[in-house]
């Protein structure tokens, strides 16, 4: 596949990574919806995915197409921790082999989890960028097959596989919220989602620390941003300085977007584990960052939101609890 994704390759998707990824459930919230003016919102929990993220769609929907002699060859990859597990994960199931580039700003933790899934790990530099350019390296000169985080039309079109069940079982959602940061997610959400119901709002959340891809949408092309310390580290990164999958996709397809901080941000998590007992990561939590900040208006419509992966720095994570319990008591 090197053309534009459709429809049609979300469903070849869906039907490709059975036994890979599991169908996560899709959650009501009346506590959001009422802070959303909302009839309904649901959360849509790739938290619980294999991997605990919902980057293993998109992996293995790339992986699982390719023939045995790339298969052979081995895979590689740049990541800021979940696609690279994602990566590990489906090649360590698949039996082939691959290499994860990471930033050294990438949590130890995470990369000590891709070493578990039997991935080889290279540590390099100081941003994704910096990382991205080690994977170029080892591509070409290992002869490895790349496994890009989001601007590749397989990888868009496995994070698609979101939408379909979110609308099977939702079929009158009138917004989504999606996480955004290279745009694989969110191009594959809404590419489905429009291609299903045109009338269907779709929303991209960004952070303030490293909104990339606005930036990009802005200027009609890629522009790099300072990465900076963020509870959302899953968010940072570029969208690549050859995007051409992504950033088209979302400004054809995504009808607004929205920006929130590192306080909204943890209300949002502790939020999420209060309401829900739920322990998700920082970029999983902004949708709700958003509802709670008053950023949403659902107008009395139903909402679905992509709660996106579970990867957590326990310290970190009790640390931001415990803060905002006291703040609350």
């Amino acid at each position: 596949m090197n053309t534009m994704p459709n429809l049609r390759d979300v469903y070849t998707a869906r039907n490709r990574i059975k036994g890979y990824a599991i169908r996560t459930p899709f959650i009501a919230s009346p506590a959001l919806a009422e802070e959303a003016g909302a009839a309904a919102v649901y959360l849509k929990l790739e938290s619980l995915q294999n991997t605990g993220a919902f980057k293993v769609r998109g992996a293995a929907n790339k992986i699982l197409g390719l023939s045995e002699e790339e298969r052979q060859r081995g895979v590689v990859t740049f990541s800021t921790g979940n696609h690279g597990k994602a990566v590990a994960f489906v090649a360590g199931k698949s039996g082939i082999p691959a290499t994860v580039c990471l930033s050294e700003h990438v949590p130890s933790y995470r990369a000590e989890l891709i070493r578990s899934f039997g991935a080889t790990v290279h540590i390099e530099g100081q941003s994704q960028d910096e990382a991205e350019a080690a994977y170029e390296r080892m591509r070409k000169e290992k002869g490895l097959v790349p496994v890009v985080p989001f601007d590749d039309p397989a990888i868009v079109a496995g994070q698609g596989t979101i939408a379909l069940e979110m609308l099977e079982e939702r079929p009158d959602l009138d917004v989504l919220l999606v996480p955004l940061s290279g745009g694989g997610l969110l191009a594959g959400v809404a590419l489905c989602a429009k291609s299903v119901n045109p009338a269907i709002k779709v929303v991209g959340v960004s952070i303030e620390r490293s909104p990339a891809m606005l930036e990009s949408l802005k200027a009609g092309h890629p522009v790099a941003v300072e990465e900076k310390d963020t509870l959302a580290d899953s968010l940072l990164g570029g969208i690549g300085a050859e995007n051409h999958y992504t950033l088209p996709l979302i400004s054809r397809y995504v009808d607004d977007h929205i920006v929130v901080g590192e306080e909204e941000i943890r209300k949002g998590l502790y939020y999420a584990l209060k309401k829900h007992s739920l322990v998700i990561e920082g970029a999983a939590a902004v949708g709700i960052a958003a509802i709670l900040a008053g950023k949403v208006s659902a107008s009395g419509g139903s909402v679905g939101l992509v709660v996106s992966g579970s990867s957590v720095e326990l310290d970190r994570y009790i640390e931001v609890v415990r803060r905002e319990a006291d703040a609350e008591s």
